[in-house]
């Protein structure tokens, strides 16, 4: 009996904007309901719904609405658990949106897909109270720039981070498309004028990632040698117009406090010797692994200001949990960070992926966590994440789209001739001086060069 009581007790609790103990309440007046269709391309769409308490406090909720066309469907969506029975559609609310005080909103989204056409919804409910709202259809002829013209740091200028997103010297929202260098200590032959003018010329590279190993015979051994030559080759990327971004590559160990001396001492000097430059990013530490996120946290609040007393304008990059993987790979995700973040301003939080490896629960978390963090994907790859096998051509096309359509920036992993199956030169290559044709590249290689190849169209107004 004490049981069932419980039981009806805890269920009259969540039924929500009408329930309370006693005789049932009335909702103060209901709830809105605001949908928006933010981009739309062939087959797919992505859609924002905001939701307003204007009821009694809640500290469970569940939204529903109808897709009026059968062939409309949920994909993946983000800042609640998504489900899909028919057209009914079903939200509900996660750790950090669950309650929803009188008049406090929540927003939602998801990337849906469609057959025939795509007619917006026009009733929802929350916690079965129906919303009144608005719905704001895809543009039909949305506004486009004219092609902007010259590199991308001459179009983009100086970068900084608005909201989620990485923008322009005009304040717009840019994806940079690129690759990045394998260890420099291995393989430095692959990085010359002749693969750097590839690089910016044919693949149309927006930036070039310099893999600086901390360990496994790199900074550590010759820091004064290895840091002039990331200073050089952030100057070939800036000859050639391209982003550079200088990643001190820890792998081994996984807490990057053990390197934190290291560190203040290598951004010191490159953040003060590139400090004038448009195009350089920094990037603190590659891919923390058996580390809290709190320890990763306290790590950047020290490198950060380091990098800040010469260089205060440029974007930085934080390593995640996990291998940078938002924590997703020990079992965590993305809530960490957006209930923790880095106290610090223009920075970013990295996300790897090797498509092989990492599929719908990871694009799941990136889905979730770009609408709420700032992303850049500084690595990934198309094989499995031990770097080798087959090209996952499949869950790599479905990576790449969902980047495009969130506008995340990204540089594959790698840009070099390495016996594995994510290099995207075939091995011998760099003994060379042919970088351009397509004999050279490897199956990784030539998707990745016929992605980054495309126009970026750079905003300019």
């Amino acid at each position: 009996m004490k049981r069932l009581l419980a039981l009806l007790a805890t269920a009259a609790s969540v039924v929500g904007l009408t329930a309370l103990a006693g005789p049932p309440a009335q909702a103060a007046a209901g709830c809105t309901a605001a949908y928006t269709i933010t981009s739309q391309w062939n087959g797919g769409f992505q859609a924002g719904v905001k939701i307003t308490n204007l009821g009694d406090p809640v500290s469970g909720w569940t939204l529903k609405f109808t897709l009026p066309n059968a062939g409309q469907k949920v994909v993946q969506g983000w800042n609640a658990t998504w489900s899909q029975s028919g057209s009914t559609v079903q939200a509900g609310g996660v750790d950090w949106n669950r309650t929803l005080s009188t008049g406090a909103s929540a927003d939602l989204g998801f990337v849906g897909s469609f057959s025939g056409s795509n007619p917006v919804p026009t009733s929802f409910s929350l916690n079965g109270v129906t919303c009144t709202g608005s719905v704001t259809d895809p543009p039909t002829d949305p506004p486009t720039d004219p092609p902007a013209t010259g590199t991308p740091v001459a179009v983009n200028g100086q970068l900084h981070v608005c909201g989620v997103h990485l923008c322009n010297q005009y304040d717009r929202p840019v994806q940079l498309r690129g690759m990045s260098t394998h260890g420099i200590q291995w393989f430095s032959q692959c990085y010359n004028d002749a693969s750097l003018d590839a690089l910016a010329e044919d693949w149309k590279s927006d930036l070039l990632r310099i893999a600086m190993y901390v360990q496994e015979d790199g900074y550590e051994t010759d820091p004064a040698g290895f840091t002039s030559r990331v200073n050089g080759l952030v100057d070939e990327a800036e000859e050639r117009g391209m982003y550079a971004v200088i990643d001190f590559h820890t792998l081994t160990p996984g807490d990057p406090n053990f390197n934190l001396d290291r560190a203040k001492t290598f951004f010191s000097s490159v953040a003060a010797r590139n400090a004038n430059k448009k195009n350089v990013i920094y990037e603190i530490a590659n891919e923390p692994n058996g580390v809290s996120w709190s320890a990763i946290k306290n790590y950047a609040e020290q490198v950060i200001p380091v990098i800040r007393a010469a260089d205060p304008d440029a974007v930085v990059i934080v390593g995640t949990r996990g291998w940078s993987s938002l924590g997703v790979s020990d079992g965590s995700s993305e809530t960490e960070v957006v209930n923790n973040p880095v106290n610090a301003t223009n920075i970013m939080y990295t996300f790897h992926f090797y498509a092989a490896s990492h599929k719908d629960n990871y694009r799941a978390a990136v889905s979730r966590a770009a609408s709420q963090l700032p992303l850049f994907v500084t690595e990934f790859g198309t094989v499995s994440a031990t770097g080798g096998g087959a090209v996952d051509r499949s869950s790599s096309t479905a990576w790449l789209d969902l980047l495009d359509r969130l506008q995340i920036s990204y540089a594959n992993w790698t840009y070099s001739d390495a016996d594995e199956g994510s290099a995207a030169l075939k091995p011998g290559t760099c003994n060379g001086t042919d970088y351009s044709g397509s004999g050279v590249l490897t199956e990784s290689g030539s998707l990745l060069k016929s992605r980054i190849s495309t126009a970026d169209n750079f905003p300019t107004s």
